[in-house]
């Protein structure tokens, strides 16, 4: 495979575009980094789970077509509920009083254990059909265009996704460590909340087509 940086770039370009609006994904990630629990782990997470989605895409799904209606259907499905279910969490989380110690600091969130951090992670990158319908698809058609370049293409499009999260995990990191309150916290979950319930209503509306 020989290296071609016009190629190359033009997969990361791509990846960045398409990684870098405020999605559900994101948005974790910050959550994460303002608790300060799990990090990058959840960084960690994201960036395989994607690396898996582009190689899937560049190596496989373009070559297929795409997805199929049916299971493109059974994962909008599955996207609608989970979306669902975690836009009611963060709202219920939006309206909880706030809690703070006895000396007045805001009461620190309960602890999230590695394995849910993990699962959490892989739940917002794979159960998300934008994920799999941008990253995967639209990475893999894309591909296409530059031939027996397509995995040069596909590596500038893993180190694109690989940047942004180590970039968006610094951020939450920096945020994390200056911001202990419980308001920036109820704003991102309600932030959250109205994202996952448009975004799932979007879905939903995209099915009647």
């Amino acid at each position: 495979m020989t290296l071609s940086f016009p190629v190359f770039s033009a997969g990361m370009v791509l990846s960045l575009s398409l990684i870098m609006a405020i999605g559900p994904q994101n948005a974790h990630v910050l959550r994460m980094g303002l608790q300060r629990q799990h990090l990058w782990l959840t960084v960690a997470i994201c960036a395989l789970a994607d690396i898996v989605l582009i190689a899937l895409g560049v190596l496989g799904l373009a070559q297929l077509g795409g997805l199929s209606d049916k299971l493109q259907g059974a994962l909008i499905g599955a996207g609608v509920l989970f979306l669902l279910v975690y836009g009611w969490q963060a709202f219920q989380r939006f309206r909880a009083p706030a809690q703070r110690t006895p000396d007045g600091q805001p009461l620190a969130p309960p602890p999230t254990s590695r394995k849910q951090a993990v699962l959490s992670a892989l739940a917002f990158s794979w159960l998300n059909p934008h994920a799999w319908l941008d990253t995967a698809v639209l990475i893999g058609t894309a591909s296409l265009a530059y031939g027996s370049a397509s995995k040069v293409f596909g590596l500038g499009a893993v180190t694109g996704s690989v940047v942004w999260f180590i970039g968006l995990g610094s951020a939450a990191f920096w945020l994390g460590r200056r911001l202990n309150s419980l308001h920036i916290w109820r704003v991102l979950d309600g932030l959250v909340a109205l994202m996952m319930w448009g975004t799932a209503l979007w879905l939903l509306w995209s099915l009647r087509g």
